[in-house]
C-alpha cells in the first residue's frame, strides 16, 4: 500500500471524525446538541403553541383598536366566498 495514500486517508478520516464530534458536542455549553429527549421537544411544542396563541391574540387586539375585524372572521368570510386560495396568492 502506498504510504502517501495512508497519510492522506488518515487525515481525511481524522477531519471527518472531528467534524462529527463538533456536531454532537457543543464546546461552549458543554452539553449535547444532537439526541435531545422527547420531553425537550414536547416542552418546546407547548411553548410554541402558547407563543402563537399570544401573537394572534395581540394581533387581533390591535386590529380591533384600529377598527378592523379579527383575522379569523376575515378568513372565514373569504373561505365561504371561495376567494381564499391554497397558495396564499
Amino acid at each position: 500500500m502506498d504510504p502517501l495514500l495512508v497519510i492522506f486517508g488518515g487525515l481525511v478520516a481524522f477531519f471527518l471524525l472531528f467534524a462529527l464530534a463538533l456536531g454532537v458536542w457543543h464546546p461552549k455549553t458543554g452539553r449535547q446538541i444532537v439526541g435531545r429527549s422527547l420531553r425537550d421537544h414536547e416542552a418546546e411544542a407547548e411553548i410554541e403553541e402558547h407563543d402563537i396563541d399570544q401573537m394572534l391574540d395581540s394581533l387581533n387586539e390591535l386590529r380591533r383598536r384600529t377598527g378592523h375585524r379579527d383575522i379569523g372572521e376575515e378568513l372565514a368570510d373569504e373561505a365561504m366566498r371561495g376567494t381564499w386560495s391554497e397558495s396564499g396568492t
